[in-house]
């Protein structure tokens, strides 16, 4: 890897406390630059890259690669941003990207699911007498109680939960190393304390293992596992369409807003910087009511 990257990734951690997925995500997008433009222009590489090179890497991105729009748009900005940092620092002549424009890409709102479907979904585990289908049910109950990303559900540990409280709280740190405490109800405390007290202890193989949620090996659960896990009952409820875990995310948000939560306490809630971000959700309470309308009305 350039040490260039090295210096901009280490930037984006120490100055903008960017998340280790964010960093992931930037060295693995950089590095695919760096690759193109080695086999493209051998011996030029970062020093004497080009507009006309970084116009080339997009159209091989859509051409070649055939990435959607929004991938190439996200890879399109990791590579201005990195020019940025090396310009702002002196250590590129020039910017090849600065006049370049982004793919624009249409705002797509994700789609919740229905209260049906959440019940169908939460319901599978039930199914399976195995102490991991115990786990994954407090897993998705917790999740669709608070909203919590799948980063921070797997990385809670076990003192996450303040199980003695009145009410029982989740604990968790999201983005920007931003803290917040969620009260739970019923349902998954419920789930949590069969969990913790009599699943748990069978799956931990290391007493020192601090970890809430754990594989079948004893350690803490991976986002990719956990995807897996959700991708399976998803199927399992037979429910006809791509669920991913950020849909009970959205689909949290969704509902609290349909129920009369305030957009402020959502946005806390989830942890958004900006009321812009939770904005979005009241788009699609707005979409739901207007396809609920469009469903009753005899002339709609």
């Amino acid at each position: 890897m350039d040490e260039r990257i090295g210096h901009f990734l280490n930037f984006l951690a120490v100055e903008k406390n960017a998340s280790s997925n964010t960093i992931a995500a930037y060295r693995n997008d950089l590095s695919q630059f760096t690759v193109f433009l080695v086999a493209a222009s051998p011996g030029k590489a970062l020093n004497g890259t080009s507009q006309e090179m970084v116009v080339r890497y997009v159209e091989h991105l859509r051409d070649v690669q055939n990435y959607k729009e929004a991938t190439v748009a996200r890879k399109v900005a990791a590579v201005k941003s990195f020019y940025g940092f090396l310009a702002a620092e002196g250590l590129v002549d020039h910017d090849p990207t600065e006049h370049l424009k982004s793919p624009q890409v249409g705002k797509t709102l994700p789609r919740a699911l229905t209260v049906a479907e959440v019940d169908e979904l939460l319901e599978q585990p039930a199914r399976r007498n195995t102490p991991e289908a115990r786990r994954d049910k407090a897993m998705l109950e917790l999740l669709y109680a608070t909203g919590l990303r799948v980063t921070e559900l797997v990385s809670l540990d076990l003192n996450d939960i303040a199980l003695e409280s009145d009410p029982v709280t989740v604990r968790c740190v999201g983005k920007g190393e931003r803290e917040r405490v969620l009260p739970l109800h019923q349902r998954p405390v419920d789930e949590l304390r069969q969990y913790i007290f009599h699943v748990r202890p069978k799956l931990v193989r290391n007493r020192r293992e601090t970890a809430l949620f754990v594989n079948r090996r004893g350690e803490r659960l991976t986002r990719q596992g956990f995807w897996l896990i959700l991708k399976n009952y998803a199927r399992e409820a037979n429910l006809d369409r791509t669920i991913t875990p950020h849909t009970l995310r959205h689909t949290y948000a969704t509902h609290m807003l349909s129920g009369g939560m305030p957009l402020r306490n959502v946005q806390d809630a989830l942890g958004h910087a900006s009321i812009s971000t939770t904005q979005i959700y009241t788009h699609l309470t707005d979409d739901q009511k207007r396809r609920e309308y469009d469903k009753a009305h005899p002339r709609a």
